[in-house]
Order: C-alpha cells, then sequence, then structure tokens
C-alpha cells in the first residue's frame, strides 16, 4: 500500500473540517466530511448534516456530477455499506466512477466494520485508510463509544471558585462564573444528545435546561435555530418530588424522568416520558438509581453524547464509579471560604492513593475564567 502524501492529508484535512460543519446536527448519525478531488482539483465536497438527509458521499457527488468519473474520494469515514434511511454510499461511489478512495477511520458500526471497502473492492475500487485517524475519531467519540461498548460518551460539567466552592452556605450560587463561561455552557448543551441533571438542581434553581439560542453567540451565524437540536433532558427523581409547575416542563422539548417507580402518568405533558430504573446501595449505604444501567438505556436511545450538568452528589457519583470521560471545570476569579459548599461529593476516597487522577487535554480563558477540560483516567 503507497504511503500517503502531502496532497493527501491536505484533502483529508478539508474533509474534516467539513465533518466539523455537522458538530451540533448530525446526532445520532456521526460528522462525516468528503472531498473529492481529480487532477489534483476539488470537484465535490459535502458534509452530513442530519439524520435521514445526504450523507457526505451524496452531497459531493452531487457537487460534482460527471466530474465524479475517475476522481479520489476522500472521506472521514468508511462509506457505508447498508441501507438505511439512505442508500448505502459505498454504492453511491461504485455508479459514479470513483477510482480510489481513502477513509480516515473505518465505521464501527457492526453494520459496516470494513464491509464498506469491501464492497469498493468487488467493484474494482482501491482503498485506504488511516489517514488522519485521530482527527476523525475526534470528531465522533459519542459515536464509536456507543457502538464499541453500549455506552454513551459522558462529559460532566462543574463550575466553582478557585477554592472549589460552588455556592455559599445558603445555597446562592448567580452568578460564580462569567456571561462568556455561562455562553460557552450553551455550547456544550447544544453539541449534547442528553443533559442529566437531579431533582435536587432542579427544585435549587427551577431550571430549564434548554439550550438558549440567543446566548450561543457566533454559532448562530453557521446554523438556524431549527438545526441546532434541544438536548433530551434526563432528570433523576426518586423520591418523585418534581410536579408540572416546574420551568423544567415550560419548555415542550422531550423530558426523561427516571424514578423508582411510574406514577400519575396523566398529570405529565406529552412531552415527558416516566422510566423505572432499578435502584442500588452506595458505599454511603444510601439508595441510587443504578448510573450504568441509566447510561447504558440512554445508549439504546441513540443518545451518544450525554453532558451531566447537576449537583456535588450526583456528579460525585458518576465520577466515583468511573462513569465519566470527560471533565470540563469552569473555575472563577473568587475566594468564597471554607463553609461554602464543594465541588463534588465522593464518600469512596479515603487516602491520596484513592483520588481521582486526571489528564489536563485544555486549558484556556473564557472571559475572565479558566476552562479546564480533562479526561478521567480510570
Amino acid at each position: 500500500m503507497k504511503e500517503f502524501s502531502a496532497e493527501d492529508y491536505r484533502f483529508m484535512q478539508r474533509a474534516i473540517m467539513l465533518a466539523k460543519q455537522g458538530h451540533f446536527t448530525t446526532s445520532p448519525n456521526p460528522r462525516v466530511g468528503c472531498v473529492l478531488v481529480k487532477d489534483g482539483k476539488i470537484v465535490g465536497e459535502g458534509f452530513h448534516q442530519k439524520a435521514g438527509e445526504g450523507h457526505a458521499e451524496v452531497n459531493a457527488l452531487a457537487m460534482a456530477g460527471k466530474n465524479a468519473q475517475g476522481a479520489t474520494a476522500y472521506v472521514t469515514l468508511e462509506p457505508c455499506s447498508h441501507y438505511g434511511l439512505t442508500p448505502p454510499c459505498a454504492k453511491g461511489l461504485i455508479i459514479a466512477g470513483i477510482k480510489h478512495v481513502i477513509a480516515a477511520m473505518v465505521d464501527p458500526n457492526p453494520k459496516v466494520a470494513g464491509n464498506g471497502l469491501k464492497m469498493l473492492a468487488q467493484a474494482g475500487i482501491s482503498s485506504q485508510h488511516g489517514l488522519l485517524r485521530q482527527a476523525a475519531e475526534d470528531l465522533n467519540v459519542g459515536f464509536i463509544k456507543q457502538m464499541t461498548t453500549g455506552f454513551p460518551y459522558v462529559r460532566c460539567k462543574l463550575a466553582a471558585s478557585l477554592d472549589g466552592k460552588t455556592a455559599m452556605k445558603n445555597g446562592e450560587s448567580k452568578w460564580i462564573t462569567s456571561p462568556q463561561a455561562r455562553q460557552d455552557v450553551q455550547r456544550l448543551r447544544a453539541q449534547s444528545c442528553a443533559i442529566i441533571s437531579g431533582a435536587d438542581s432542579i427544585l435549587t434553581d427551577n431550571a430549564k435546561m434548554t439550550v438558549r439560542w440567543s446566548e450561543l453567540g457566533e454559532l448562530k451565524d453557521s446554523y438556524q435555530e431549527e438545526d441546532v437540536r434541544q438536548p433530551i433532558r434526563v432528570i433523576i427523581d426518586t423520591k418523585n418530588r418534581l410536579t408540572p409547575n416546574l420551568a423544567l416542563f415550560n419548555e415542550h422539548s422531550p423530558i426523561i424522568l427516571i424514578r423508582r417507580t411510574i406514577e400519575n402518568i396523566h398529570q405529565w405533558p406529552h412531552f415527558v416520558k416516566q422510566v423505572a430504573l432499578p435502584v442500588v446501595n452506595t458505599l454511603a449505604n444510601e439508595q441510587q438509581i443504578d448510573l450504568p444501567a441509566l447510561l447504558q438505556y440512554l445508549a439504546k436511545l441513540n443518545l451518544n453524547d450525554v453532558l451531566i450538568e447537576s449537583g456535588a452528589r450526583l456528579a460525585g457519583a458518576f465520577i466515583e464509579q468511573n462513569l465519566v470521560d470527560e471533565l470540563i471545570l469552569y473555575q472563577a476569579p473568587k475566594l468564597m471560604g471554607a463553609d461554602s459548599k464543594s465541588l463534588v461529593n465522593m464518600t469512596s476516597i479515603e487516602s491520596l492513593s484513592q483520588a481521582k487522577e486526571l489528564n489536563i487535554i485544555d486549558l484556556r480563558m473564557i472571559g475572565k475564567d479558566i476552562r479546564i477540560t480533562a479526561k478521567l483516567l480510570s
């Protein structure tokens, strides 16, 4: 197999940039970009925007028209080989007369998993894969994790003062972080399929837990409001304390209430679904919803990217059970004192050797706050 050239890298980088344009719209489908090149020039390009609409290859072929004959396709994900909401992209490339395909990565979907490349080979089309693979995988961490493990990719958002406090002793917390940091959280919500929170947080803040279009800043220049998804709001309410008059239920995007038992079905709006999940005993001898079972349930709904926005106890429980992939911490230049409420509650850590290790992958200023992005090391 021939080595990738500088030109190959350049065109695949273009395909990856195209794929990023679907960052807030493609779920549950992966973000994919495609570039068609003939005689060293781009003759067609495209990206996948929404489930049920044209895949990246289809859009690129439409742009290229007859110029696709004899071209090389650079695609960030192996062309699909199965019939879903749309026909197989591999078949479309074959019909168009593409002569060579370079894929950044093999599709982890068991329905594809190399079959797209095999279909191309059977039609006499040569292919390579692995060019800028890591960059392509970074585009679709949720899709990949759901396909390979049956769990979604879980981000946990936290906000605190420099001394690690999230609220005053009396519960006052508005606002610790800057408007710019809160706007950045809207971006996190918009890229998520679901937001998990607890009844305590909803009752304390009377929160809606939605994406606020008015606070998406420059993203509004690239997307239409109707194209940016509202994540499903998943609220853990084991004691059945939530009532329909809360602000949470004023926004008509889907809500899943996680409870021990399903009660009073007819009192809830049509967009609210109650789900009963098993309860387990925690290390602190408290009863808690089975969090791994919850994540597996969400993955089966194709909710690949999940954001946790909750209080210290629920966030701590997810972290304690090694269920968080990525932590995003906003730290404000404030000191709130020893009596204020702490960032996370983790009851099982009794010695430094049990402390949760993090790998910081990004550190930057958001307004006057620091945003730390870290991967949790299990």
